[in-house]
């Protein structure tokens, strides 16, 4: 073989498998947790245990609270959590750099009395438009943070499953408003049940995704049975990403470790039966059937505390990983022993 040849061949190579805008591949994952906001500064730095799981990536959440049926976003408050202000944010963004890891910032509006965002909506135009002028103001702040501090993605919103439907056009104008203060990746976490009428993907880098997706009746169902479930909501991801060209991004994605943790996974632990096993069945399905493939990006893990050696444990029922039999499973596929 001609030497100019071969070498002209395996530069065009080395292009196509580290180009930045190219579709992540299984070596290429984005393996991350959703990191919850610290109550009160921490004493030492908390990321050493995400390293541990073998992530490459956390997301940071700088949460807003509103209220139904109100226009009104709130952030930045005195009474928060340090983790969720402007200050906390910045520090647990530059803590989670110093130890290697990606960031994405994902600001996510949590409704008093309510709780997630899906249901929220305006009743008069006037307010809508009170609400589209707070969130603006609450999402620029954390963007242009985001562009500061380097952190490599945002996120433009969490599961507004109605208002991304009623104000569709503001979504669009507040994306470009966006890239003129922030040059890294977005996103928007659209909930499982809702991200076919986002109508904005084309304008976005990643099809995120909180991918609760019900899957098993069953106490403790089975990996296999557990694929099985998997493959119509996989097709038609994959369709949406042959749509559009965007990978898919799993946003926030986990399991409590409970009985019929696949039956509603947005379902906290509550008073159902410890169960670790159908925890790990869970996780190993949902890395099986996605993690190889070329269209996804990856995802993040709902949900880690910032006080691993408290979190989790044998008696813990709710979604964390930590200090549980399943974090060996995140381990292995994490740390790409699968591939």
């Amino acid at each position: 073989m001609n030497p100019r040849f071969f070498l002209l061949t395996f530069l065009c190579f080395c292009f196509l498998a580290f180009s930045d805008d190219s579709v992540p591949n299984a070596s290429s994952k984005i393996n991350g947790v959703n990191f919850t906001a610290p109550v009160r500064k921490p004493a030492n730095n908390p990321f050493n245990p995400v390293l541990e799981a073998q992530a490459n990536w956390t997301s940071v959440v700088p949460y807003a609270y509103g209220r139904p049926g109100r226009p009104a976003v709130n952030f930045d408050q005195g009474w928060q959590w340090w983790g969720e202000t402007s200050r906390g944010t910045r520090e647990t963004i530059r803590q989670a750099k110093s130890k290697g890891l990606k960031i994405m910032v994902k600001p996510h509006v949590w409704i008093m009395g309510q709780g997630w965002a899906g249901d929220f909506a305006c009743k008069t135009v006037e307010d809508w438009e009170i609400w589209e002028r707070d969130y603006e103001a609450y999402i620029l702040t954390f963007a242009k943070m985001a562009e500061e501090e380097g952190a490599e993605m945002f996120c433009i919103g969490t599961e507004y499953r109605k208002a991304v439907i009623h104000r569709s056009p503001y979504w669009r104008d507040l994306i470009r408003k966006v890239r003129r203060v922030y040059s890294g990746k977005l996103t928007y976490a659209a909930n499982w049940d809702n991200y076919e009428k986002v109508t904005f993907w084309d304008q976005l880098d990643y099809i995120g995704i909180d991918a609760y997706f019900p899957l098993s009746n069953d106490q403790t169902p089975t990996t296999k049975t557990l694929l099985t479930a998997w493959k119509p909501y996989a097709k038609r991801l994959q369709k949406l990403h042959d749509r559009t060209g965007k990978p898919v991004l799993f946003t926030e994605y986990g399991y409590c470790s409970a009985d019929y943790t696949a039956r509603q996974p947005w379902s906290e632990g509550g008073d159902r039966a410890l169960n670790f096993q159908g925890q790990i069945h869970a996780y190993e399905a949902l890395y099986q059937i996605f993690w190889e493939k070329e269209w996804m990006a990856g995802g993040f893990i709902w949900k880690w505390f910032e006080y691993h050696e408290q979190a989790g444990g044998a008696k813990h029922r709710g979604y964390t990983p930590q200090n549980k039999p399943v974090i060996k499973t995140i381990q292995k596929w994490y740390g790409g022993g699968k591939f």
